[in-house]
């Protein structure tokens, strides 16, 4: 089958995803939906993966799934979206304004993202700053105060069987506990998602001391 036929069975799982981390009391989750390396693909496997995102997100906007407002979940879609078609901004937009007002839970979808993005525009937010104080102070803490995602990542579930990080969340993942499945995303089930948090739990976590 072509890609785009795969994207659509992963986009079903992760509305059951999301569910079972409302279950499980998650209170915030970050998926990487589109790298910045992900937009050299093929033209025509774009145009199919953006046609999911509409699909989706007009499920949102439009009120024809109430999933956000009834467990009161915040969207944010995180990453460079200037690289995106404008119609699918706008729409973006539109499903971030209309869940602003939640705090509880947090769903962070990374679109048109890549770690390395994400800290070269918190550097060059920081030096923007220092120029106009007229004196350069940088430390962690102002790093984190601009980056996209600001809490750190505690448990890091990749699927599929590759072993790398692919460029997410290069900062907030410096501590996390990492787990590779070699199961591919569509066929990952509530029992996975609950193995891999007792996997966590059992973990003595040192954060390098």
């Amino acid at each position: 089958m072509p890609p785009w036929k795969g994207h659509w069975f992963g986009a079903k799982k992760i509305e059951k995803f999301l569910k079972w981390c409302i279950e499980l009391k998650i209170s915030q989750v970050s998926v990487y939906t589109l790298s910045t390396e992900n937009l050299e693909r093929p033209k025509r496997e774009l145009d199919e993966l953006f046609k999911i995102f509409y699909f989706y997100l007009n499920k949102l906007e439009n009120g024809e799934s109430n999933f956000l407002e009834k467990y009161r979940v915040r969207v944010r879609f995180i990453g460079d979206l200037e690289m995106l078609p404008p119609r699918l901004v706008k729409l973006i937009g539109k499903v971030m304004q209309k869940t602003a007002k939640y705090q509880k839970r947090v769903i962070n979808f990374l679109i048109g993202y890549g770690g390395k993005f994400e800290i070269t525009q918190a550097i060059r937010a920081i030096v923007e700053e220092c120029i106009k104080k007229g004196k350069v102070e940088i430390t962690e803490k102002s790093v984190e105060k601009k980056l996209l995602v600001s809490k750190p990542v505690d448990l890091l579930i990749r699927t599929g069987g590759e072993m790398r990080l692919s460029n997410f969340l290069l900062w907030q993942t410096a501590y996390s506990e990492i787990i590779f499945l070699k199961k591919f995303w569509p066929d990952f089930e509530k029992k996975d998602l609950i193995r891999c948090i007792e996997k966590f739990n059992q973990r003595k976590r040192r954060f390098g001391k």
